[in-house]
Parts: structure tokens; C-alpha cells; sequence
């Protein structure tokens, strides 16, 4: 028959229960862009990047796919372009 138990010399003096996962973070697009632009810095590794940020570099990574994939948009590039239709006069002859 196996014993499923464990022994030890050693009694637990102290029990932690964690009832709560914590609270999700969430960052603003501006504070993503700030991070994934001091990653763009030549010889910034992204580890370390992360880890001041209390990140993972797999989150910081994901940004950056994300910044790749959406082109950001021009300042002077107006984001509506009203069109204007003229019926056409009649010719005088």
C-alpha cells in the first residue's frame, strides 16, 4: 500500500492565502508608444526595458508587433475630407 503523505522534521509556521488574484493593469496608447519607443533605441534590450516597467518582454514584444501592424497617422493628413459636388451650369450660346 503507498503512504501519501509527507514527512518532515520540519513543521509550517506560517500559512499565506491568497483570495485574490490582484488587479489587472492597464496602460494608456501613450504609455505603450513611450515603452515601445525606448525599446526602438539602438542597443535597448527589451528585458530590461520590461522589467522597469513591471512587464514581461513577452507583453512589451506583443506592443511592438501591435505598433507594426497599425500605421500611425500623419499629423498634416486630414482624417476626413468633405467632398463638394457642383451641378454644372448650362452652356450659353
Amino acid at each position: 500500500m503507498l503512504d501519501h503523505t509527507l514527512k518532515s522534521d520540519v513543521t509550517a509556521r506560517r500559512l499565506e492565502v491568497i483570495t485574490e488574484t490582484g488587479r489587472r493593469r492597464w496602460f494608456s496608447k501613450d504609455d505603450k508608444a513611450r515603452i515601445v519607443e525606448e525599446t526602438l533605441v539602438p542597443g535597448a534590450v527589451v528585458s530590461e526595458i520590461a522589467r522597469r516597467h513591471g512587464l514581461t518582454p513577452q507583453q512589451v514584444f506583443t506592443w511592438r508587433r501591435q505598433a507594426r501592424r497599425q500605421p500611425a497617422p500623419m499629423a498634416d493628413d486630414p482624417q476626413f475630407v468633405p467632398a463638394v459636388v457642383d451641378a454644372m451650369a448650362p452652356v450659353a450660346v
